[in-house]
C-alpha cells in the first residue's frame, strides 16, 4: 500500500510540475520569438494563469467539526474564479492590458498557499499537498511576474 501511495504522490508531482511548462514555452517565446509572436505569447501567458489559478485551488474538506475553516475554505474556492474574471475586464473593455492583470495574477497565486495553510492549520494528512501547492502556486505566480514584466 505505500508503494502505492509513493507512486501516487511521485505522479502527482510530476503532473503539478510539468503544468508549469505551458507558462515556461510561454516566456520563452517572448525571449525568442520575435515581435509577430511576443504579444501573442503573452496572450498565452495571461490566459494559461488564471486558468490554473482556477483549476488548482479545490475545495479541501476540512470535516464538519470546523466551521470557520469550511467557510474559508468554500470562499478559497470560488475566489480565484472572481479574481481570474476581474483580470480578464480591462482586456474586455480596452484599458491596459495584459501587465496589469498578469501582475495582479502573480501575486494572487503566490499569496493563495497562505489561505490554503490557514484552512488546514494543526490538521494531519494535508503536508504533501501544501508543499505542492506552495511549490507550484511560488513557481506559477514567479512565472506570471516575470511574464509581466518582459
Amino acid at each position: 500500500m505505500r508503494e502505492a501511495k509513493d507512486m501516487m504522490d511521485g505522479s502527482a508531482r510530476l503532473l503539478g510540475y510539468s503544468g508549469l511548462l505551458p507558462q515556461i514555452a510561454a516566456i520563452g517565446t517572448m525571449l525568442t520569438g520575435g515581435p509577430e509572436l511576443y504579444w501573442t505569447a503573452m496572450a498565452v501567458a495571461y490566459g494559461y494563469a488564471p486558468h490554473l489559478f482556477v483549476s488548482g485551488r479545490r475545495v479541501v474538506g476540512v470535516g464538519p467539526g470546523d466551521r470557520a475553516a469550511a467557510a474559508l475554505d468554500v470562499h478559497a474556492a470560488v475566489m480565484p474564479s472572481l479574481i481570474a474574471l476581474a483580470t480578464y475586464l480591462p482586456w474586455v473593455l480596452g484599458w491596459d492590458w495584459p501587465r496589469p492583470s498578469l501582475f495582479i495574477l502573480a501575486v494572487a497565486l503566490i499569496v493563495s498557499p497562505l489561505v490554503d495553510r490557514l484552512i488546514v492549520r494543526g490538521r494531519e494528512g494535508f503536508g504533501g499537498w501544501l508543499q505542492l501547492r506552495w511549490h507550484l502556486s511560488l513557481g506559477l505566480g514567479g512565472l506570471t511576474l516575470l511574464a509581466g514584466l518582459l
